[in-house]
């Protein structure tokens, strides 16, 4: 396994996570991996083809009749689902909100992603965000945030974003199902994001990371 480091970027919905990753990525000449751009690609294809997400049986049975292919394009990851990619505008339609954390609950689906995340790590350093990077994916890097914020502002940031999905019911189901729970990592810091600019959050994760260690 490679030892290029990684910086793990946890929370929840709306958080401000993947903003804050990504800026990392732009302004440190990281790779960025979104992991619930993952998710969500599976999530993709089970509506695609019709299937039930809570049908457990079906989505495990799915898995290996489909290439999923992990490359990076720009700096940051993209998953593509046999010769098809979805947009993200794709990715995020209301659909695919409502059902994406049932599909993300599902054992052998984390098993199938995390493994392709880990794969990332060979190609250099990189800044991931998701829900359970610090506590599965890379439990061993010292270089762990848990950026938050409060529900009513989470609520609000996804309505100005168009998106009518219930981040307290994905908060509920990300936190509470068996297979790595959305938890804050051991060792991780934490910044709350509810009333600060982006700008500032940035610049206190970067803060953070400094102090941890990190490089820039």
């Amino acid at each position: 396994m490679s030892q290029h480091p990684a910086i793990a970027i946890d929370g929840p919905a709306a958080s401000g996570k993947s903003t804050v990753a990504r800026r990392l990525a732009q302004d440190w000449q990281l790779t960025m991996v979104n992991s619930g751009a993952m998710y969500r690609a599976v999530t993709w294809e089970v509506l695609r083809r019709g299937l039930d997400p809570e049908d457990t049986n079906v989505v495990v049975a799915l898995l290996p009749q489909v290439s999923w292919g992990c490359q990076v394009r720009d700096g940051q990851t993209v998953m593509t689902v046999d010769a098809s990619e979805p947009s993200m505008s794709e990715l995020k339609s209301d659909a695919i909100n409502a059902a994406v954390s049932i599909i993300a609950a599902i054992p052998e689906v984390r098993a199938l992603l995390v493994s392709k995340q880990r794969d990332f790590l060979t190609l250099g350093p990189l800044v991931m965000e998701g829900r359970d990077i610090g506590t599965v994916v890379f439990p061993d890097t010292p270089f762990k945030v848990f950026v938050t914020a409060s529900e009513e502002v989470r609520r609000q940031r996804r309505a100005a974003e168009g998106a009518d999905d219930a981040v307290e019911e994905r908060d509920r189901r990300d936190s509470e199902r068996k297979t790595s729970p959305l938890r804050v990592a051991e060792g991780a810091v934490i910044v709350d994001s509810s009333t600060l600019a982006i700008e500032d959050v940035v610049a206190q994760v970067k803060e953070e990371l400094i102090k941890l260690g990190w490089q820039a």
